[in-house]
């Protein structure tokens, strides 16, 4: 079987980006010693703590329960175990249940384009800790954990997928091996920000597929998808479909933030 290996190890990255990452890292450090860590939401000083600001962690919205047992959408108040909201009664979707750490608010947002376009890798152990929290359930059913892939143009650009390295503290603690390479992104696709969510479902339609030599290690399986944040839920459930054709027999995901409308309740 091929060997499940660290989300450090996903892509093998050219001598140029070794060189230019060895190089950022040596700067951070620099930085750190001359200045103190800032706080990655509203950048105030932190002093010698890690983490977020006692401000911005008061502002944070941990999603708890009740929630929806298939979306993981918060309800208002408690309807009993089990229930579902209407979303997942009307539109269910390809992925048996979803979990998330907490709400896409400000905070969460300043978060996540920190850690995805601003070379913020020092955040995924953080965000990975509360997104192993939320899905510990999941986690403790799975086989596997499979980060949902970049094309190779946008991982080359961005010189890290977010999803793996999420996935890759979140298996440290949760002691669930990753699955890199039996998804893959065969398609690229423009941004999904601002397109609706049938424009998202159709951005995403056939953009991602398991290769031929790797459904061995999809079927049968039982697998939680990882990823930065669920909006619409499109991209996460193209994935799934394309897991389960392959032969997966439970796909879960497991994300940092999910976007929330202000009032959701229960049927």
């Amino acid at each position: 079987m091929k060997e499940l290996v660290s989300a450090s190890q996903d892509e093998a990255p050219s001598r140029l980006t070794q060189f230019r990452g060895g190089l950022r890292a040596a700067l951070r450090v620099a930085l750190d010693v001359a200045l103190p860590p800032l706080c990655p939401s509203c950048r105030a000083p932190l002093g010698d703590g890690v983490g977020l600001c006692a401000e911005c962690w008061s502002k944070l919205s941990l999603i708890e329960p009740p929630y929806c047992a298939r979306l993981g959408i918060p309800f208002t108040y408690d309807p009993g175990p089990g229930l579902l909201s209407m979303e997942a009664i009307a539109n269910p979707p390809a992925y048996d249940r979803a979990r998330a750490a907490v709400r896409y608010d400000d905070i969460a947002r300043a978060l996540v384009l920190s850690f995805k376009y601003g070379d913020r890798l020092d955040l995924a152990p953080m965000m990975g800790r509360w997104m192993a929290r939320a899905g510990r359930e999941l986690l403790s059913e799975a086989d596997a954990l499979l980060p949902v892939p970049l094309h190779w143009r946008r991982l080359w650009a961005r010189r890290f997928n977010q999803s793996a390295a999420l996935a890759g503290t979140i298996s440290d603690i949760g002691g669930v091996p990753v699955l890199h390479g039996a998804l893959k992104r065969v398609r690229a696709t423009p941004q999904q920000v601002g397109l609706s969510k049938t424009e998202r479902a159709d951005n995403v339609q056939g953009a991602f597929r398991v290769p031929a030599d790797e459904k061995a290690h999809v079927a049968g399986r039982r697998l939680v998808l990882i990823d930065d944040v669920l909006t619409s839920g499109a991209t996460v459930d193209t994935c799934a479909r394309a897991l389960l054709r392959a032969g997966a027999v439970h796909v879960d995901v497991l994300v940092f933030a999910r976007v929330v409308a202000a009032v959701r309740s229960p049927i």
